[in-house]
């Protein structure tokens, strides 16, 4: 279906962005900043910037982040959040290679923690739990399209909701066995669009 050809994720979209109009890349662009810069704005603020200082690393390393992600070449072999971890890397290092050059002497203590394996490894893994929530969103719009209303409502009652089999079933009017059914399949085609989307075998 189209809307899973041309929506594997938000970072394979920005890929594109030389193909797309202003009003569309302006929008990825917007959905970018939605979906990442609360995790890098807590993770610059744990650094112990100051609001001024941790909202400009943070745009900083966002653009660093966007014009990385529209030049590297997606390999389908290799899984994404690889790539992820590589962008930023590369949008950390810039940002404080710059940073150092510009301070004085026995400056900012937070670029001390910018610098340390750990902070760095905090943020990858803020990074790379947006990213899985972006993912998994698009799976289940995905999903969602193409099953039956009931199927997805039976998975939706009993894996997300937490409701009793036999109450979805009665609330539904099918089996409790179908409920199960429900369930049991689209728990399988997330996790196969999960996969695709990430560039895994499927």
């Amino acid at each position: 279906m189209e809307r899973f050809d041309t929506r594997r994720s938000l970072l394979v979209r920005l890929q594109d962005a030389a193909s797309v109009t202003a009003t569309d890349a302006a929008a990825d662009w917007a959905e970018f900043v939605r979906v990442y810069s609360p995790h890098v704005l807590h993770w610059c603020r744990g650094c112990g910037l100051q609001e001024s200082d941790a909202r400009d690393v943070c745009q900083d390393v966002l653009v660093r982040f966007w014009k990385r992600s529209a030049t590297f070449e997606y390999d389908p072999t290799r899984r994404f959040r690889s790539y992820l971890r590589q962008i930023l890397t590369s949008a950390l290092s810039g940002w404080s290679a710059a940073r150092k050059s510009e301070m004085p002497a026995g400056g900012s203590g937070g670029l001390a923690l910018l610098d340390s394996l750990p902070a760095r490894e905090d943020l990858m893994e803020r990074i790379e739990e947006a990213y899985d929530t972006e993912l998994l969103a698009i799976a289940i719009d995905d999903v969602k399209a193409r099953v039956k209303p009931h199927t997805w409502r039976a998975f939706e009652m009993v894996a997300m909701e937490g409701k009793p089999g036999s109450e979805a079933a009665a609330d539904l009017g099918i089996s409790l066995d179908s409920v199960y059914a429900s369930r049991r399949n689209v728990q399988k085609m997330l996790s196969e669009t999960v996969a695709r989307l990430e560039g895994a075998a499927a």
